[in-house]
């Protein structure tokens, strides 16, 4: 065939079973290697010294373009007519690779935004964050320096077993940043980190083989804390003390607003007061831990967002002390609020979980909570949810509810104690 283009590995089909190769007509021994899942993959394929017929892999198509894979190719081809054997070198490298530089191929190729997460996109900076956290914390210092290559499953489940029994925990250091914790959950999530980036290496021809690939991973405890109705009418009541005494203001609209949408504490910190459609009852999230969405929020809610003063070339609903970014302080001031009511066990996370609870109380069925919460779609029907009058009626109702708690002491209240 002629030149190999955009346009001819675009058209080549995937074969029922097996693989299939569509071959450059300039440059001997380059192509594209096609599989019955789609993935098309360029590779170089050539006679070393010895004779023996070799073939290896440059980089996959669509992170890759024909024309860097031409480039390539040419290099690779052009040690091989020097006497080298690249695709023997590339073996040996995958073998002595260390789980640090693994790690941090990743991160750079992440980063750079040449791996592929979710949905077929770029890795989030938000997950990109947590995972480079759970690799420098966990992953290097109890296996940064052994070889992929010489990892079982066992010695995986022991790095498992070495976080959750705290043995990589350290106190809060100076500056940003808090404790590093143990617990069955953060190796559970650790693991998850580890499984992810070997399976991209895989993937990519870096490593060889994922030794993460079976392991069992821990069940954390769930968080199942929500606030009972005497503990909203407390923490109503502190808030309105914690108001007269100086307490910071966007700190408390904060909190509101997390227990009167059920929003992750992310969501309502970084909202932009453009994604506010309060007169249509509806936010508009471009990016969350569950891709863009559209999120129903009551018309107290909206307004108590609304009604926050407007800062000069800050974008945020709850902006910052300092500078255009957006206030990050209203943890603290749920701690001292929760302090002062002498409640205990309290996170954000419990927040969201007693505005679904009450919804629940309420009588809304469980698509409805997890629409209203912005959980990710876990079967067809939930990908139908929308905006609709039901949705709005439904967080209306349940913001209602939990504002009457708050501020009046919730006589009558449909909420089960």
């Amino acid at each position: 065939m002629g030149k190999l283009t955009k346009r001819a590995v675009d058209a080549q089909t995937p074969p029922d079973k097996g693989q299939t190769f569509l071959w450059d007509g300039e440059i001997r021994g380059f192509g594209v290697r096609v599989v019955p899942s789609g993935l098309k993959t360029f590779v170089v394929q050539y006679r070393n010294i010895e004779g023996r017929t070799r073939r290896m892999t440059i980089g996959r198509y669509g992170v890759m373009t024909v024309e860097q894979a031409r480039d390539q190719a040419k290099v690779k081809l052009g040690a091989v007519a020097g006497g080298a054997d690249p695709a023997a070198e590339n073996a040996s490298l995958r073998e002595a690779i260390t789980v640090t530089e693994v790690c941090d191929w990743y991160l750079k190729e992440a980063e750079a935004g040449r791996i592929l997460g979710r949905r077929h996109r770029p890795i989030k900076t938000s997950t990109l964050a947590m995972d480079r956290s759970r690799i420098e914390t966990h992953i290097k210092p109890l296996l940064g320096r052994r070889q992929v290559r010489a990892l079982k499953l066992g010695d995986i489940e022991a790095l498992q077993s070495d976080i959750a029994s705290g043995r990589t925990a350290k106190p809060r250091g100076v500056g940003r940043g808090g404790a590093t914790t143990g617990g069955a959950g953060v190796a559970a999530r650790t693991v998850s980190t580890l499984q992810s980036l070997f399976a991209h290496a895989v993937r990519l021809d870096v490593v060889a083989s994922n030794p993460a690939v079976g392991v069992r991973k821990r069940v954390g405890k769930r968080r199942e804390r929500r606030l009972t109705v005497a503990e909203i009418k407390r923490l109503g009541e502190v808030m309105r003390v914690a108001e007269r005494n100086d307490e910071h203001p966007v700190a408390l609209a904060g909190v509101r607003l997390m227990l009167l949408t059920g929003f992750r504490i992310s969501e309502v910190q970084g909202m932009k007061r453009d994604w506010l459609h309060a007169d249509q009852g509806y936010v508009h999230f471009p990016d969350t831990k569950s891709d863009g969405q559209v999120r129903a929020i009551g018309p107290r809610a909206a307004d108590l967002a609304a009604s926050q003063p407007a800062r000069k070339n800050c974008p945020y609903i709850l902006p910052s002390d300092i500078g255009d970014g957006h206030f990050t302080a209203t943890k603290s001031c749920l701690a001292r609020l929760c302090a002062g009511a002498n409640i205990e066990g309290v996170t954000p996370h419990t927040l969201r979980h007693t505005f679904g609870s009450v919804a629940g109380d309420l009588g809304f069925s469980e698509l409805t909570i997890a629409a209203l919460l912005g959980h990710a779609a876990r079967g067809v029907t939930q990908g139908y949810v929308h905006i609709d009058e039901a949705l709005k009626l439904a967080a209306t109702r349940t913001c209602e509810e939990i504002a009457s708690l708050l501020e009046t002491g919730g006589q009558g209240s449909a909420v089960k104690s």
